[in-house]
């Protein structure tokens, strides 16, 4: 009996034991289950889902005519669930056979056959992601929508896409380094406009909410983004990409012609700062030559020949050099302290003016003219050239601009023949940019304006900063210098050593440089520069042109830059008007006759109609987009053309009679159609007619007369 009681004790205390335990369980559970829920919950979610950034678009970069230079187009990651409930066996074997023909008559990466093992193998192993392509096309995705199966969309087809952006530059290689681009994939530096403006070009990231699935892939989890991403703002730039084109061809040719090493040239606005072309172009292995370092900006080297312009206007402001005072320079040859100084060739007389001087180039002359005035407190020149602001970097928009070095007489590698070696153009460094930013200055009647690149920033089409030109030094030196210092430059085009440059139409004025750059497997190199301005009796525009280490016996500053910067400088000039000499300045007394016009944007034509003083009458003052028809022979009729509301519907609008710069910015900016463009002036006809339908992305093309 005592033995039963004790068995039934212990049975009931296991009992109550097991019970307990079994409450602690269940209250646990119910703890974890509502008081703990939503915690749990969201670390589970945590695991499974999570929120990615959607890259915003990139804003573009303009030329300073509207001219794309870089902008961001829309490419997609294009992927499949090959087993969502929605796909069932019958559906899947019955459409893969006509799934795999679409997918390979359209990338032609595989056959059919390669692309039918791909998905049904994905199939069989359980894959709830595959990657069907990648970088597709806005025109290639709206083909993809209509293939077997992926039509269905999502959730009944198991398709899914990926936006990303590219970086694109519509007129590839020029102006590349001062465009510039960013760290992609993590290779290369950044540099260029697009480095210093990324904080303005980057917009503001979106989120998506993602979803693990099988085999540690993410896919999205809605259709639409949670937050839409913001795109970046635009920038326009000053560069003309036309001016470019003219400057990045003469400059190759040159150097294609002389076997040169590299070579860089920049023409730039005086009065503004603008730089209007940059180009800087390097030979390769293979002998051609691409952008791959700005050296305009980023390389700073002895300028030779070109620094006796501050040389000699130094001599002007401290003890008011006259362009007769005389120097003689025997026979083209002098020695300081064991060290010879000589000139390019031998010189037809040993007496020279101080313009001679300068307008033949003369190394004997400049130096002894800088010793006799100097020698006894060389650091009054150096002082000079610093007030001139050549020891000064400029501070300019595009990153990595070259620090210019002129040493003073407290530097420790300063020697007894630093003045004269520093006077003609040795024993200091300076960027191109910056000695023509000098010879600007000098022809600005001694105004120093910062060298600019952007004019605005853009939001959706509109101004939203301006960058109004800068002045760095309101005077470098006095007017009576300025003055002496053009008649100098005239001089050397006219009879001197860039006398080369002569043309009919307008004048040249500048200086050449010939730099010696040391020694390269036993041979002495060179290089080659002229910087000047023009018209001469109008001055518009500076420019330099450098090309380094060109081969043969050929390496002038006159023979080698001199012919590069006059087919700049003829091609600008002939299409730069403003600069051109009025043919007659007398008004007509008849009527203006109304000229014909293109199609285009109201406020433009009504501004350029009212300039020429032609009648003109809209009946919508409102619309942006007109058409023009004459009413008579003195007057035009502006007529709504309705087109910003039409693309909005969905509807091909009227293009007849408009310019390809405006239908570019309407359809293309806007990602409507993309055009094809046949034949140059107006659109005389479309591939589509006004009136039908379409949907983003379509093809139209447009043929102009």
């Amino acid at each position: 009996m005592e033995i039963k009681k004790d068995i039934l004790w212990r049975v009931y205390l296991i009992y109550f034991i097991v019970c307990l335990f079994g409450v602690a369980i269940i209250s646990k559970i119910c703890f974890i289950q509502f008081s703990e829920g939503d915690k749990w919950r969201a670390q589970a979610d945590n695991f499974s889902t999570k929120y990615f950034d959607i890259e915003a678009v990139r804003g573009n970069i303009y030329d300073a005519n509207g001219s794309l230079l870089a902008t961001s187009l829309p490419y997609f990651e294009v992927g499949m669930d090959v087993n969502t409930e929605a796909i069932t066996k019958d559906i899947f074997y019955d459409n893969v056979d006509s799934l795999s023909l679409c997918l390979s008559n359209l990338f032609k990466d595989r056959s059919q056959k390669e692309y039918k093992r791909f998905l049904v193998k994905a199939r069989k192993d359980g894959d709830r992601w595959i990657v069907l392509q990648k970088d597709v096309s806005y025109t290639d995705l709206q083909k993809i929508k209509k293939f077997p199966i992926l039509r269905k969309g999502k959730n009944r087809g198991g398709f899914v896409f990926l936006q990303t952006n590219k970086r694109e530059r519509p007129f590839q290689f020029l102006a590349a380094r001062t465009i510039g681009k960013l760290n992609e994939n993590g290779t290369g530096k950044p540099y260029g406009l697009e480095m210093a403006f990324d904080s303005v070009l980057l917009g503001k990231s979106g989120h998506r909410l993602m979803q693990k699935i099988a085999g540690n892939v993410w896919r999205p989890i809605n259709d639409d983004n949670e937050v839409d991403p913001e795109d970046g703002n635009d920038i326009v730039s000053t560069i003309d990409i036309n001016v470019q084109d003219v400057a990045e061809n003469s400059l190759m040719n040159a150097l294609k012609k002389h076997n040169a090493d590299h070579g860089c040239l920049v023409l730039m606005e005086i009065k503004t700062g603008e730089v209007k072309a940059i180009a800087n172009l390097k030979k390769g292995k293979d002998s051609s030559y691409v952008e791959n370092l700005n050296y305009a900006v980023g390389v700073a080297t002895v300028p030779g020949s070109t620094i006796k312009l501050a040389s000699m206007i130094a001599l002007m402001e401290d003890f008011n050099m006259k362009l007769d005072e005389m120097v003689d320079i025997g026979d083209g040859t002098c020695i300081y302290y064991n060290r010879k100084v000589s000139d390019a060739e031998r010189p037809e007389k040993s007496n020279l003016s101080a313009l001679e001087v300068f307008e033949h180039s003369s190394n004997v002359g400049v130096t002894k003219l800088i010793t006799r005035h100097y020698a006894g407190d060389p650091q009054k020149f150096i002082d000079r050239l610093y007030k001139m602001n050549l020891n000064s970097s400029l501070n300019i928009d595009i990153p990595g601009e070259a620090v210019p070095y002129f040493k003073n007489t407290e530097d420790k590698t300063w020697s007894q023949i630093s003045l004269q070696w520093i006077s003609h153009g040795y024993e200091s460094r300076i960027t191109p940019l910056q000695i023509l930013n000098f010879y600007s200055a000098v022809v600005n009647n001694g105004k120093m304006m910062r060298p600019m690149f952007v004019k605005e920033i853009r939001k959706r089409g509109s101004a939203i900063k301006i960058f109004e030109p800068e002045v760095i030094n309101p005077s470098i030196c006095s007017q009576a210098s300025v003055d002496k210092a053009k008649k100098m430059m005239e001089a050397v085009v006219l009879n001197g050593t860039g006398k080369g440059l002569k043309g009919s139409s307008y004048t040249i004025a500048g200086k050449t440089g010939t730099a010696q750059m040391g020694l390269v497997n036993g041979k002495m190199t060179y290089q080659a520069s002229f910087v000047g301005y023009f018209p001469a009796d109008n001055p518009k525009y500076t420019c330099i042109v450098v090309v380094s280490a060109p081969s043969g016996d050929v390496y002038y500053g006159g023979s080698v830059a001199g012919p590069v910067f006059k087919d700049v400088a003829d091609k600008v000039y002939s299409t730069s008007l403003e600069i051109h000499k009025e043919i007659n300045s007398i008004q007509p007394k008849y009527a203006v006759k109304a000229p014909s016009i293109k199609s285009g944007y109201q406020p433009e034509i009504e501004n350029v109609l009212t300039s020429l003083k032609v009648k003109n009458y809209s009946n919508d003052k409102k619309e942006d987009w007109v058409s023009t028809s004459a009413i008579d022979s003195a007057s035009i009729k502006l007529a709504s053309k309705n087109i910003d509301e039409t693309l909005r519907r969905g509807i091909v609008p009227d293009l007849i009679g408009m310019s390809a710069k405006d239908i570019l910015f309407l359809l293309e900016n806007n990602n409507y159609m993309r055009v094809n463009l046949i034949g140059s002036g107006a659109v005389s006809a479309q591939s589509l007619a006004a009136g039908t339908s379409y949907v983003k992305g379509t093809k139209i093309e447009l043929t102009l007369l």
